[in-house]
C-alpha cells in the first residue's frame, strides 16, 4: 500500500475541446489538512469527483492509497461531504445515520455516538425534513466519520453553519487529523481556513497555479505587511506626517512595508514614544494571498 493518501499526477479532465483540469499535481499524506482554493468553475469540484471515481480521468494518473479511484479498497478508505447534502425527509436523523451505519458496517451505537458528536442528539428523532440547513450539513459531516476514514474530501462544508457550528466542525476535523486521516477541503470561506490548514492550493481555469504552507505562499507573494498604529489623543496628525502613513480613524495610522523594512519601521514608531499607544502587524491574509494568485499576477 503507498504511503501518499493521495497521489496526483498530471490529472487532465476534457469537456469537449477545454481542460476543466489541466495537468494538476498534488500529494497529501496521512495527518495533513489541506485546502483547495479557486474561484467558481476553476475546476476543484470536478476534481475532488476525479478522485471520487465518479468522473472519468483524460489523462494523467490518480490513486488513494496506491488504489484506483472508484475501486472497492478506494471507496473504503474515501469520505466525502458534499456542498449540498441530500437525505430522505421523511426519516429521523437517527434512522437515516443508523442505515449509513448498517451499509459501512458500524454498529447501530456508532450512529447515536455520532450524532452527539455533531450536536444533533436533541433532533435526532425528528424527521429530517424539519430540520434546518445547518442541521443537514451536520449530519453529513457525521456521515462522513462513519468507518473512520482515511481520507475525507470536504467540498465547502460550513456552508450552512452557524459560528460555534463552525468552529465545532474543525474541531472535527483536527480530531480526524490526529488519528491519521487526510484531509481535502474546498472552500469559498478562506478567513476560517487561514489556520486550520497545513498548505494551501491554488486552482485558476483548472491548473494548479500554487501550492504551499501559507508562510511559504506570503514569501513567495512578497505582499508588502500593514502596520496598524493606534496613537494618543490628538496625535494621528502628528504621527502621520512624520511616518508617511495615513489616518484611518481619530486615533490610527496605517503604513504599508515590505517584510525586509518591518524592523526599520517599527524602530521609527518606537522612537516617537509617548504618542504612540500600540501598534499591530499585519501580514498578507489568506484573502489577500488568494486575490494575488488566483487573479493571474503571480504563479509557480
Amino acid at each position: 500500500m503507498s504511503t501518499d493518501a493521495l497521489l496526483i499526477r498530471d490529472a487532465v479532465k476534457r469537456q469537449r475541446d477545454v481542460e476543466t483540469v489541466s495537468g494538476v499535481n498534488l500529494t497529501l499524506k496521512p495527518g495533513e489538512r489541506v485546502a483547495l482554493l479557486g474561484h467558481n468553475g476553476a475546476g476543484k469540484t470536478t476534481l475532488i469527483r476525479m478522485i471520487l471515481g465518479l468522473t472519468r480521468i483524460d489523462g494523467g494518473s490518480i490513486s488513494v492509497f496506491g488504489a484506483t479511484p472508484g475501486d472497492a479498497s478506494a471507496r473504503c478508505w474515501t469520505a466525502y461531504l458534499p456542498e449540498a447534502v441530500a437525505f430522505h425527509k421523511s426519516l429521523t436523523g437517527r434512522e437515516q445515520l443508523g442505515l449509513f451505519a448498517k451499509l459501512a458496517g458500524e454498529a447501530r451505537t456508532a450512529a447515536d455516538t455520532l450524532l452527539e458528536r455533531v450536536g444533533l442528539s436533541e433532533a435526532a428523532d425528528r424527521r429530517i425534513g424539519t430540520w434546518s440547513k445547518g442541521m443537514r450539513q451536520r449530519l453529513g459531516l457525521a456521515q462522513v466519520l462513519l468507518g473512520r476514514p482515511r481520507l475525507a474530501l470536504l467540498d465547502e462544508p460550513t456552508s450552512g453553519l452557524d459560528p460555534i457550528s463552525r468552529y465545532d466542525f474543525y474541531s472535527i476535523v483536527d480530531d480526524l487529523v490526529a488519528e491519521g486521516a487526510a484531509v481535502l477541503v474546498s472552500s469559498h470561506a478562506l478567513t476560517e481556513l487561514e489556520a486550520r490548514t497545513d498548505r494551501i492550493a491554488i486552482l485558476r481555469k483548472g491548473r494548479l497555479v500554487t501550492e504551499d504552507s501559507l508562510a511559504g505562499l506570503r514569501d513567495r507573494a512578497r505582499l508588502p505587511i500593514r502596520l496598524i498604529v493606534t496613537t494618543i489623543d490628538g496625535e494621528s496628525d502628528q504621527v502621520a506626517t512624520r511616518l508617511g502613513g495615513a489616518q484611518v480613524n481619530c486615533r490610527g495610522v496605517e503604513l504599508s512595508c515590505d517584510a525586509g523594512e518591518k524592523m526599520r519601521q517599527l524602530a521609527q514608531i518606537t522612537e516617537l514614544g509617548g504618542l504612540i499607544e500600540d501598534v499591530d502587524v499585519v501580514p498578507p491574509t489568506l484573502e489577500d494571498l488568494y486575490r494575488h494568485f488566483a487573479t493571474g499576477e503571480d504563479a509557480r
